[in-house]
């Protein structure tokens, strides 16, 4: 687990407009803040072969509500082999028990 401290002063591997999927949809049901992370994957579905790693946005400007798109840096547990298996495609998508939101790499 990561410290909001180091969440702070963490510098973003990665850039994505990142939406976060209505409640009505199957999202979150609560908003996300600074120090929640989830399994970040290219699979819209968990099955055979799935591959997620643990990823935190650095949600410094405050939360994210289910329905927003929030424009965000992301860090992750596992660094350059998270960035590159998630570069390998235009989005990811964020699971939570199931998958609650997507990322679209923008830098």
């Amino acid at each position: 687990m990561v410290s909001i401290d180091w969440l702070k002063k963490a510098q973003p591997e990665l850039v994505v407009d990142l939406f976060l999927y209505p409640t009505e949809r199957g999202g979150k049901t609560l908003p996300a803040s600074l120090g929640w992370g989830s399994p970040c994957t290219i699979q819209n579905e968990r099955g055979s072969g799935w591959v997620g790693y643990d990823g935190w946005p650095l949600l410094l400007d405050g939360p994210i509500s289910p329905g927003e798109t929030l424009r965000v840096g992301y860090v992750f547990l596992s660094g350059k082999q998270a960035v590159d298996y998630l570069r390998s495609a235009a989005k990811f998508y964020i699971w939570e028990g199931r998958i609650v939101g997507e990322a679209t790499i923008v830098l």
